[in-house]
């Protein structure tokens, strides 16, 4: 991943790419819970959890996951908690996967970044805690 032509986190081998959105009412109890879940999800090949594996996550933080799109052309992010309150949220998913033993890189919270994924599947799932 770049940021403005510095790259900042990547992954080169099977593992996760995470995109955590959070809303007003996420917790710190929500990201710990959502760090286990991710640590111990059975997608990978051979029904495998990064646990199991080993394997690598790329953490970054998207607040375009709570777009609303109901009214209008143009989307409304009111959902999205502010940065203020996002920021310590999805650095605790990133500590709390640490401190369960991943390895875990990271964009940078609000940064324009331009994120390239090899999806093997394509598996995507959405986890709502």
């Amino acid at each position: 991943m770049a940021v403005s032509g510095q790259v900042v986190g990547a992954i080169d081998e099977p593992g996760l790419l995470v995109l955590v959105g959070v809303t007003h009412d996420d917790t710190a109890e929500a990201a710990a819970k959502l760090a286990a879940k991710l640590w111990g999800l059975r997608i990978l090949e051979g029904e495998k959890s990064c646990s199991d594996a080993g394997a690598p996550l790329l953490v970054i933080s998207q607040f375009t996951l709570y777009a609303d799109l109901a009214k209008g052309r143009r989307p409304s992010w009111s959902a999205a908690a502010p940065g203020p309150v996002a920021e310590p949220l999805v650095d605790a998913v990133v500590a709390a996967l640490r401190e369960l033993g991943a390895r875990v890189e990271t964009g940078r919270f609000g940064a324009d970044m331009k994120v390239a994924l090899v999806n093997d599947g394509p598996l995507t799932i959405v986890i709502d805690l």
